[in-house]
């Protein structure tokens, strides 16, 4: 069962700077130990600022690997690409520039289920470990209890026998790491933010509540799980 520890901030720009700076530590601590590092990110529009403030860590970005947890299946231009944004934040100049990007293949390949298929096997190349493991996973919550892709009601929550597949939410295929990757991960955070998100992260964090109805329930790493909320998200009890 995994534990949890909620850091509440003040306001956007808040957690913005704690995400940033949390994650900038768990890489420094990864290089310490290994020669490259490799995270996974989150799509969306609350971590954007927090990666713009990632870009400017001097890190030695030249040895971190950096993915996406999950990516729309649309071409890499589109506006609602988390590659997109990603270049246009964490990786839009320097040092953060410096970092490997590996993106999710998408329409240049025939279908969802052929870039899954590729996303799995790149991850599995580059991340050591079966499951792969990586060094950060950043993630998200949905109003609805979806994280990444494993939105509820949905096959890809119970996929455990491949590294990635098609999450389908929201009217779009997705290409997504699977449940036992994200629970692989050294240090799992999730970013939440907005009143929409309270019940979903109440759901989140109590014990009994089912991973049928709230699919973050299946992220299960070893390690205490960091939940990153402001205020609205996480009212001080």
């Amino acid at each position: 069962m995994a534990t949890y520890r909620i850091e509440r901030a003040s306001d956007p720009q808040d957690l913005a700077r704690r995400a940033s700076e949390l994650i900038a530590a768990q890489i420094s601590l990864a290089l310490d130990q290994r020669d490259r590092c490799q995270i996974a990110l989150s799509g969306g529009t609350t971590p954007a600022r927090a990666y713009t403030m990632l870009g400017q860590e001097r890190l030695p970005w030249d040895r971190v690997d950096v993915f996406l947890g999950d990516e729309r299946w649309v071409a890499a231009d589109d506006e609602s690409s988390n590659a997109r944004m990603l270049r246009k934040t964490l990786l839009a100049e320097e040092p953060g520039s410096r970092a490997t990007f590996h993106a999710v293949p998408t329409v240049e390949l025939a279908n969802a289920d052929a870039s899954a298929e590729a996303f799995g096997a790149l991850v599995s190349r580059l991340c050591p470990g079966e499951p792969p493991i990586f060094d950060v996973m950043l993630l998200g919550l949905g109003d609805d209890g979806h994280t990444a892709s494993l939105f509820p009601g949905t096959e890809a929550p119970t996929v455990s026998d491949r590294w990635s597949t098609v999450g389908r939410g929201k009217g779009l295929d997705r290409i997504t790491l699977t449940a036992p990757v994200l629970s692989a991960s050294r240090q799992v955070i999730f970013l939440v933010s907005g009143a929409g998100k309270q019940d979903a992260l109440k759901r989140l964090i109590d014990p009994d509540e089912s991973p049928e109805r709230t699919p973050a329930k299946l992220v299960q790493p070893a390690s205490e799980v960091v939940i990153l909320a402001d205020q609205n998200a996480a009212p001080a009890p």
